[in-house]
């Protein structure tokens, strides 16, 4: 009887220990899982933030008379400036990072929008070097919130 007992005990503590590894392994799958989220948050953010930038760089261009920056970002999906229909958006992106369509916006000094950036401020930054030349700006800024993408004409 006490050699069953004994070893109903060396079971109930390699179940324990099994238990135990099982849930290491699940809280590291979730760490990798957390990692894989933010870079991909990040990598749409730049495509979302270029997409942007190129947008208020063609509204800027596009002035004909004179060039200004678009008034607020609606002016990206149609352009009052021309009588038929002009796009330079075809949609307001929504800022992966907080999930709503709302963006800082940096204001040029005719008051119009010159660049957009996130508005969630508590995000760190992974990615902090080896951008493209046109984001070179963005290199070593410590939260995703400082990326600013924005269009200075040269």
């Amino acid at each position: 009887m006490r050699a069953g007992k004994r070893e109903h005990g060396f079971a109930y503590l390699a179940l324990l220990i099994a238990i135990a590894v099982v849930g290491v392994g699940i809280a590291a799958a979730g760490i990798v899982w957390s990692e894989a989220s933010q870079r991909e948050k990040e990598r749409e953010l730049l495509f979302v933030g270029e997409q942007f930038r190129r947008a208020i760089q063609q509204y800027y261009e596009s002035g004909v008379l004179e060039k200004k920056y678009p008034p607020t970002l609606d002016a990206l999906l149609h352009d009052a400036r021309f009588p038929g229909t002009r796009r330079y958006l075809r949609r307001i992106y929504r800022d992966p990072m907080s999930g709503t369509a709302q963006w800082g916006l940096l204001h040029a000094p005719d008051g119009g929008v010159m660049g957009v950036f996130s508005l969630r401020d508590d995000v760190v930054a992974r990615r902090r070097a080896n951008f493209p030349q046109q984001l070179a700006g963005l290199e070593g800024k410590a939260r995703t919130s400082d990326w600013v993408f924005s269009y200075v004409p040269k």
